[in-house]
């Protein structure tokens, strides 16, 4: 169920009437989001509800288990964690894993999928039943996180017990960002759920807002955008991709990346925004995702905006642990290497995110004490450090969007080496005019939101929202096409 179809809108036509009648009961609340949640979920394959239901009841039992016994607490933690690694490692990397080793040592281990259909024969399943392949439960990455973070966090002492088993069901699946964040903290969204949200006209506007300018983004410009990427980039499944990327020039190629890097931005931002307008309408208030990017100064300043709930789980959960900067020069280097290349182990089971880790882990690293120079900050002019960064950024998103390894080295030599010399005519991106003007407006006006010039002020004032706001339902009635493309981050 996507939130810019009907279908949703029909669901919401159900559920917010209903949860208006019952939020000042907080059993019926949370009883009434846990059906409308796993209904959300469910939408896309009910069997993605066993997982869900599963990976919660054991991280729920297991902190009552570490409150009971106390002698016992970190069995409780290793075994939550065991279990929601092992179900992402299954669903997600199995087959990746299975593909190397056998690439590697020459063997012929079976497709995954064998172990369940196993047990499944094993009690007498019809074959019907049985798997022809590992399928990869929608946001499996995202609620396991969110699920596994409540179990650190208790561990730790940080957070109290929850006691309720559907109110953590609900934290769990709280269906606005169920299946592409903001990666909530127990701290944050437990709370919420545990009272009786305060609905007032300011939250339904400012909610109504942000799900206009995320709906904008996803429809009028990242699936617009996709259309162009996609035609230079090609069908990752098709048999024909790398005589496609050879016949594609270089500046085709660069206009391609560039337009995938606002493409992935509009796209994942338009859901978070889209996710945090539907619960501000609700009276709930979900954490900032995405903080204008790409007017970013400097690698560490990216990360502090770019995937905000991932990068502070990381943080706490990953760096931290690992000693952060507390130690060495080289262990502080060490942490930020391994942090970052985790992160792009956490967004695909491919050999293209590992090394678009391993990149901006080297990028960070490479940069780290530069951006804490005097001349960094002060003398060198704000526009270079963030063109810097988003050049920087943009190169790696090749390696993010090739399906394979061998497809990203070849548009990198394409851009680099060959792809100038092309025939007459055949170096014209053939880019959309007015979909360029609206990018550079988008970016122009968060230059401008995050610099210290009067011209802020301006932006901030209520006559110029309301006329953004108008431009852009004008722009989604006339101009923009219907929309069901799927969001980039569901296959995380």
């Amino acid at each position: 169920m996507l939130f810019h179809t009907w279908v949703f809108l029909a669901f919401c036509l159900v559920v917010f009437p209903v949860y208006l009648l019952v939020r000042k009961n907080n059993q019926l609340m949370n009883i009434w989001f846990l059906i409308a949640s796993y209904t959300f979920y469910g939408w896309w394959n009910p069997w993605y509800l066993l997982l869900l239901f599963g990976t919660s009841a054991i991280d729920y039992w297991m902190v009552l288990l570490m409150e009971r016994k106390q002698s016992t607490r970190k069995l409780w933690l290793i075994i939550s964690l065991v279990s929601n690694f092992g179900f992402l490692g299954y669903f997600k990397y199995s087959g990746f894993i299975t593909e190397n080793i056998n690439a590697l040592l020459s063997m012929n281990l079976p497709d995954p999928s064998v172990y369940p259909n196993y047990m499944l024969s094993f009690f007498g399943a019809p074959d019907d039943w049985l798997f022809a392949s590992v399928i990869l439960p929608i946001g499996i990455s995202f609620h396991t996180f969110q699920s596994m973070s409540y179990t650190i966090d208790a561990y730790f002492g940080s957070i109290q017990t929850e006691r309720s088993f559907i109110r953590f069901l609900t934290f769990v699946s709280f269906f606005p960002q169920l299946v592409a964040g903001p990666i909530e903290r127990a701290g944050n969204l437990l709370p919420q759920l545990q009272g009786t949200p305060t609905i007032t006209g300011r939250q339904v506007a400012d909610g109504l807002s942000l799900f206009l300018v995320g709906f904008f983004k996803k429809v009028a410009l990242a699936d617009y955008l996709a259309k162009y990427v996609d035609q230079i980039y090609g069908d990752p499944n098709s048999q024909h991709l790398t005589a496609l990327l050879e016949a594609q020039s270089a500046p085709a190629l660069i206009v391609a990346t560039v337009a995938f890097g606002w493409q992935i931005y509009f796209d994942f931002s338009g859901y978070t925004d889209m996710a945090r307008g539907i619960a501000e309408m609700m009276g709930f208030r979900l954490m900032l995702n995405f903080n204008n990017p790409y007017t970013a100064t400097g690698l560490g300043d990216f990360w502090a905006r770019w995937h905000i709930s991932l990068s502070t789980w990381f943080k706490d959960y990953v760096y931290f642990p690992l000693g952060g900067n507390r130690g060495a020069l080289w262990e502080t280097y060490r942490n930020m290497f391994v942090t970052m290349v985790i992160s792009g182990v956490w967004h695909g089971a491919d050999w293209g995110f590992i090394i678009w880790g391993g990149l901006h882990a080297v990028g960070r690293c490479a940069t780290r004490d530069l951006e804490l120079t005097f001349f960094y900050k002060e003398r060198l002019p704000r526009f270079v450090k963030q063109l810097a960064v988003f050049t920087f950024v943009t190169f790696t998103w090749i390696f993010f969007r090739a399906p394979r390894w061998d497809n990203a080295s070849l548009i990198v030599e394409r851009i680099f080496v060959t792809g100038w010399d092309m025939p007459t005519g055949k170096l014209d991106p053939n880019f959309p005019l007015l979909l360029a003007v609206l990018v550079l407006a988008v970016w122009i006006y968060q230059l401008a939101y995050t610099s210290q010039s009067p011209l802020k002020q301006m932006l901030e004032s209520s006559v110029v929202k309301v006329g953004l706001a108008v431009c852009m339902i004008v722009y989604l009635l006339i101009i923009a096409q219907a929309s069901s493309k799927q969001f980039i981050y569901f296959q995380f």
